[in-house]
């Protein structure tokens, strides 16, 4: 079984690691000088550990041609890539392999969800599916346990590849087909991330904290079930379960963000200081906007975006949140 992955990045090089596994693995990077390095040295120290090598049955390659031939493309890119990706696909192949994209979010300018970008690139290919839930590349490289989800459109293709990538040691992989609200909660929850992140970088407490996932989780599923998702997925992995790994780990770039934004530093400081991508500074803004359209209260997501794009005072955003009209926790009774 050959499973190419497309990115070189922190995910695409721990999912590369993994699938070694089950899997002749080839990973591609568009930076020649990227693969070269990885092709002498088989780590990726600036995304992983350097401790943490590549096995032999792993190559490296800059040829999107010569990638896209594969029983299995996984797509770790970030989000805003994918569409112009996929354009690239088509055109040097009529024959596209079996798809599994790891982005979160909402493509930033169109608001368009993964499985919609897809559907405007790609119409009527099903052979398709997210694996997302609460898993950080690091520990995925080191063979920790992961419990994650496969969504697609197409059950059949989950359970398919659930099954065929069941033998990676200590990565459990559960199937499933709502795919809307899956996608939802996974870009969700880098945006609520921030807010925890902010909480904890002012020194506000565990109650603090316990107080912003417990009502950032009301707030996904807001928006989940707004946009079709199931009640059932706010609960799962891709829900409540990646919400808490986000919100709470150190190994989240999201809750860095929010982390030193409390410290005082800009948004373009953190983000370049970062040196990997942080979903939810882009997506703060999308959701915020998709908010307004639905008419859904986010108040947490809506702080988080005034701070970012607005440059909003800090301790004042804390002060309106807790000083919000008093309400019923679970809506009007």
């Amino acid at each position: 079984m050959q499973i190419n992955v497309l990115g070189a990045g922190s995910w695409g090089s721990a999912l590369a690691v993994a699938a070694s596994h089950v899997a002749n693995v080839t990973i591609w990077s568009h930076k020649r000088e990227h693969v070269n390095y990885l092709l002498q040295h088989r780590n990726n120290p600036k995304y992983l550990p350097s401790d943490i090598l590549f096995s032999d049955n792993v190559t490296f390659s800059d040829d999107l041609t010569q990638c896209i031939s594969a029983d299995l493309l996984i797509i770790a890119t970030p989000l805003n890539v994918i569409r112009d990706l996929l354009r690239q696909i088509k055109k040097l192949s009529s024959k596209i392999p079996d798809l599994i994209l790891v982005s979160k979010g909402f493509e930033a300018n169109t608001g368009c969800l993964p499985h919609q970008i897809i559907a405007e690139e790609l119409p009527n290919f099903l052979r398709y599916g997210l694996l997302i839930g609460p898993s950080f590349a690091k520990e995925v490289a080191l063979g920790l346990p992961t419990a994650i989800t496969l969504v697609s459109p197409n059950l059949d293709f989950a359970v398919d590849w659930m099954n065929k990538l069941h033998g990676i040691p200590n990565f459990r992989i559960y199937a499933h087909d709502d795919v809307v609200g899956s996608e939802v909660g996974a870009a969700v929850k880098n945006v609520l991330a921030i807010a925890v992140g902010i909480s904890d970088g002012l020194n506000l407490g565990y109650n603090a904290r316990a107080a912003l996932i417990t009502r950032s989780l009301s707030e996904l599923a807001s928006l989940v079930l707004a946009l079709g998702g199931q009640r059932d997925t706010i609960y799962g992995l891709t829900g409540i379960g990646d919400l808490i790994l986000t919100c709470t780990g150190d190994l989240s770039r999201n809750r860095t963000v929010g982390q030193e934004l409390a410290k005082g530093y800009s948004i373009d400081d953190i983000v370049k200081n970062l040196g990997h991508v942080a979903e939810g500074v882009l997506t703060a803004r999308e959701i915020y906007v998709k908010s307004k359209l639905l008419n859904i209260d986010m108040p947490i997501v809506a702080s988080v975006y005034r701070i970012i794009y607005e440059h909003a005072n800090i301790k004042q955003e804390v002060f309106n949140l807790i000083n919000r009209q008093p309400k019923s926790e679970f809506g009007d009774k």
